[in-house]
C-alpha cells in the first residue's frame, strides 16, 4: 500500500468538507478561546512542573469533551474515535504524529472540572457570548424536565432502602472497591406507568431562540416543581412563563407574582374537578407555545446520541448533563446564525 502524502490527506479533508462536515462548521463558529479564563482559574492549582511530558492544553481538552457530548461517547470510545476518524482529528487540529489523550486522562480532566464547578461556569460563559451576539433571552420562559438514565444498580431491596434513607450499607463501607461502583445519588421514579432510574435535567429555554438559559440537575425522584424557582431567568425580557401542569401550584403562582411574571402554566384537572372546555382550550394554546422545549430533549436524544450517561454520583452527572446542554446550545447557535457569526474580542 502506498504511503499517503500531504496532498492525499488535504484532498481527503476537502472531500469531507464538500460532503458537509458539521464539526468543521461548529469549529469555525465557536470562539473557543473565550473559555480559557475559566480553565486558568479552575486548573491553576493543578499545573505540573516542567519535568515530564507537557500537559494537554485545556481548551483542546474541552473540545474533546464537547466532541464526546456531541456523540455521547464513553471515554474509551472517545479515545478510539479520535484515532479513527479524520473529521475528529481536524476538529481537534491534530496531525497523525500528535499524541492523543487516553480515556483516563479525559476522565481526570472532566472530574477536575466537575469538582471545581467549572462546567456551570463554561455554560454561563457561552451564554454571555450569545448575549454579545444579540441573542438575548426574549419573549418569555419555557420550563420543563427530562429523565437522564444511568446504569441500573443491582442492589438488594434492603440496600436500596438504606441508600434512599441517605445511608451506606455496611458491607459497601467494608469494601471500598465495591463502594466506588455504587451510585448513592441516583433514584428511581415512575411516570406514565414507566420506571426511570437516574437523574433529571431541568431546563429553562427562552421562547425566541429556544436556547437553554438556565439548567439544574437533581435525582430522578425529585418532582419537577421543586426545581422551578431555581430555573427562573431574571434576564429574560418577556414576562410570561410556560410549563406543563406538573408545575401548577399556589406556591409557584405566588412566586411568579412576586417576581412580576405572568403565569402561563397549563391548568390541572382533578378527579372530582375536571377541566372545563374553556380551560382545555387554554391548555391547547399554551402547549403549542411550550412545545419547543420538548424539542430540546428530543434533539439531545436523537441527534446527540441519546441522554444515557455513564457516571456515578450527582456531581459527575451534573457535569455530563451540563456538557450535554452546552453542546445543544452550540449546535443551536450554529443553526440560528446560519454559520455567519461576527465575534467581538473575548
Amino acid at each position: 500500500m502506498a504511503q499517503p502524502g500531504f496532498f492525499d490527506l488535504d484532498n481527503r479533508y476537502e472531500s469531507i468538507s464538500n460532503l458537509g462536515d458539521p464539526l468543521e462548521v461548529l469549529d469555525r463558529a465557536i470562539p473557543w478561546e473565550t473559555f480559557r479564563p475559566v480553565f486558568n482559574k479552575a486548573l491553576r492549582k493543578f499545573k505540573k512542573s516542567n519535568a515530564g511530558r507537557k500537559p494537554y492544553d485545556p481548551v483542546f481538552m474541552f473540545k474533546v469533551l464537547v466532541l464526546q457530548s456531541l456523540y455521547n461517547l464513553s471515554d474509551d470510545q472517545t479515545e478510539f474515535q479520535i484515532k479513527d476518524r479524520l473529521s475528529f482529528m481536524r476538529f481537534l487540529e491534530l496531525d497523525f504524529e500528535d499524541s492523543i489523550p487516553d480515556a483516563k486522562t479525559l476522565w481526570l480532566f472532566r472530574d477536575t472540572l466537575a469538582n471545581k464547578g467549572a462546567i456551570d461556569k463554561l455554560f454561563k460563559k457561552f451564554n454571555r457570548t450569545l448575549d454579545r451576539q444579540g441573542l438575548y433571552a426574549r419573549q418569555g420562559q419555557l420550563i420543563d424536565a427530562s429523565f437522564v438514565p444511568v446504569p441500573v444498580q443491582r442492589n438488594t431491596r434492603e440496600e436500596n432502602a438504606r441508600v434512599k434513607e441517605g445511608g451506606v450499607p455496611e458491607d459497601w463501607q467494608e469494601n471500598p472497591n465495591k463502594l466506588r461502583q455504587k451510585d448513592l445519588d441516583a433514584r428511581w421514579a415512575k411516570k406514565n406507568g414507566q420506571s426511570h432510574y437516574g437523574y433529571k435535567n431541568h431546563v429553562n429555554a427562552d421562547r425566541k431562540h429556544k436556547l437553554i438559559r438556565v439548567y439544574d440537575v437533581t435525582d430522578a425522584s425529585v418532582h419537577d416543581s421543586r426545581a422551578f424557582e431555581r430555573l427562573l431567568d431574571p434576564d429574560n425580557t418577556g414576562k410570561r412563563v410556560w410549563a406543563d401542569s406538573a408545575y401548577r401550584s399556589e406556591e409557584i403562582d405566588r412566586t411568579l407574582k412576586e417576581r412580576g411574571l405572568k403565569n402561563s402554566i397549563n391548568h390541572k384537572g382533578y378527579r372530582n374537578a375536571p377541566l372545563t372546555e374553556a380551560k382545555r382550550e387554554v391548555n391547547r394554546k399554551r402547549s403549542s407555545v411550550r412545545a419547543p422545549v420538548e424539542h430540546i430533549f428530543g434533539f439531545q436524544q436523537n441527534s446527540l446520541g441519546g441522554k444515557f450517561i455513564r457516571t456515578i454520583g450527582i456531581l459527575r452527572a451534573r457535569a455530563k448533563i451540563g456538557l450535554m446542554n452546552l453542546a445543544y446550545n452550540m449546535k443551536r447557535y450554529v443553526y440560528i446564525t446560519k454559520n455567519k457569526p461576527e465575534y467581538s474580542a473575548a
